[in-house]
């Protein structure tokens, strides 16, 4: 007999088809006896039936057959034959309904005694497979803890190799200026060089033996799994920060590299640590003002558009207010002159707030263009400083992206601007040319010129004006380089920039077309 579980685990489709399929075998079964039964015992086939779908196919199909089994005896063997119409019904159905209830029993009896087989060769069933797996694994193990005891005693015998070769190396190693060591596969370090000590200030004897994790209280500058990986893979580099003897915090430019026996099995690994804590603090300080640039040009950006769209129109409208009221006609001439005077002041008012707007962010810069924005500034210039100043380009100037038409529009400004205050020059020049590949911008002058101990600390990080110091800071921000030449007879200041490539792009197709 089937459990519960090998029941169901055939097709709901096919259980019930099967259970049919024993009805109507049942059926033609006794249509096949009825001329040595007639019409006695209609039922007496169908009992097999029955108890077939209920050993094998389950409860549901069990009660189709039943179904089957009654409405086909009905309307082929009790009379009227071939028809649900009976000659005598009360026999008939209770006939029929007793058949019903006996199925059903048999059908209970059956599920019954398929559930409570079906636990016990669950149970077997599962012994079976857990000790086939126990005894796969107990192979396997074995098999492992003699491949790894072999391969432990092979690293043993190279690591003992490798370490003679890495002390023959060490004299070597500690002639260099950075700090280098050696970690052994047990994470502990084997070696220790000269600059090591200098760097960290524990000397090789406390060092030995330490993990150099615990000994510098590294901070990584991501998972230490994830870069013990890559290390693994054949090496890793990156900056780490690493705690000196005195406490102290320091920079490192690190480079891991892996070591393997003469088998190529990973035996340790070797570090190289570069201190760049000096640099790093002037790479943090360059984009601190990068950002502080940033935030001044968004700052003048607003603070012009709100003189240019609030104070302007309050100056505007005031203006239009008093024309309104000189129009009025019943003024005195004292009143009149008053009021022309204000009308004055008005004027010059607005036109130094426009001025002041557009000084802070000229708005040709964003609509026009670079070349636009400095011919209006160049002119404005040579009007308030009295300065001959001329303004040069070459004829394929055009667009570029924004951040580098604010940075050559600034730097102009600043320059133009010393030249006014120190210079003493009566005359400049500002040339925009575009060699391949970058932008170059020279800005000269006839006065007397820096002088060179000035001059030489203007492209490096010696001390300066702010003015200057945020010129160089917005050269360097976008990659390019800045070079001063100063004599009695003048100055010129050269500044180049390169050009990304999706503006280069962009300008090309412009010139195509």
């Amino acid at each position: 007999m089937e459990s519960a579980a090998g029941v169901e685990s055939r097709p709901t489709a096919a259980r019930y088809a099967l259970a049919i399929l024993a009805a109507v075998v049942s059926l033609l079964l006794r249509k096949m006896l009825t001329p040595l039964l007639g019409t006695q015992y209609p039922f007496v086939t169908a009992w097999p039936a029955i108890v077939f779908s209920a050993w094998y196919c389950g409860i549901g199909p069990s009660v189709v057959s039943t179904l089957v089994s009654v409405l086909g005896i009905g309307y082929f063997f009790i009379p009227d034959f071939n028809s649900l119409t009976f000659q005598d019904p009360k026999t008939a159905i209770s006939g029929m309904v007793l058949f019903s209830v006996f199925s059903s029993f048999i059908i209970d009896l059956g599920e019954a005694t398929c559930r409570s087989k079906a636990p016990s060769e669950r149970e077997v069933a599962e012994r079976r497979r857990i000790e086939e797996e126990l005894r796969k694994a107990q192979v396997q193990l074995e098999s492992r803890v003699q491949e790894r005891t072999a391969e432990l005693s092979i690293a043993n015998q190279n690591l003992s190799l490798e370490t003679a070769r890495v002390k023959a190396q060490a004299e070597w190693l500690d002639a260099a200026n950075d700090a280098i060591f050696v970690v052994g596969s047990d994470e502990t370090i084997t070696y220790w060089n000269k600059g090591a000590e200098r760097l960290y200030g524990w000397t090789r004897a406390e060092a030995i033996g330490k993990s150099p994790h615990k000994l510098l209280r590294t901070e990584f500058p991501s998972a230490l799994a994830e870069i013990t990986r890559q290390r693994q893979r054949g090496g890793w580099q990156g900056e780490l920060v690493h705690t000196k003897r005195d406490g102290t915090k320091v920079t490192v430019a690190s480079h891991w590299t892996t070591l393997k026996d003469s088998h190529n099995n990973l035996s340790s690994w070797l570090e190289i640590n570069r201190d760049v804590t000096d640099r790093k603090a002037a790479e943090d300080a360059r984009q601190l003002n990068a950002q502080l640039l940033k935030i001044q040009d968004d700052e003048h950006r607003r603070i012009a558009r709100e003189l240019y769209d609030n104070t302007g129109q309050m100056v505007i409208a005031s203006m239009l207010n008093l024309g309104r009221l000189k129009a009025s006609g019943n003024l005195s001439t004292e009143e009149k002159r008053l009021l022309s005077t204000c009308d004055t002041m008005l004027q010059s008012v607005s036109s130094e707030l426009r001025t002041i707007s557009h000084l802070l962010h000229p708005p040709l810069l964003d609509e026009a263009g670079l070349w636009t924005a400095l011919e209006w500034y160049v002119e404005g210039f040579k009007q308030h400083s009295g300065i001959a100043a001329s303004l040069e380009r070459d004829s394929n100037f055009g667009r570029m992206n924004a951040d580098l038409e604010v940075a050559i529009f600034r730097v102009v400004q600043e320059c133009l601007t010393n030249v006014h205050r120190h210079s003493g020059s009566r005359e400049a020049t500002v040339r925009l040319l575009r060699p391949f590949g970058e932008v170059r911008l020279e800005v000269q002058d006839r006065g007397r010129g820096i002088p060179a101990e000035e001059s030489s600390e203007i492209p490096g990080d010696g001390a300066m004006g702010v003015g200057l110091r945020g010129m160089r800071e917005r050269i360097y921000q976008l990659g390019g380089n800045l070079s001063v030449e100063s004599n009695g007879g003048g100055t010129t200041i050269v500044a180049t920039f390169p050009i990304p490539e999706e503006t280069a792009a962009s300008d090309e197709e412009v010139t195509a077309a």
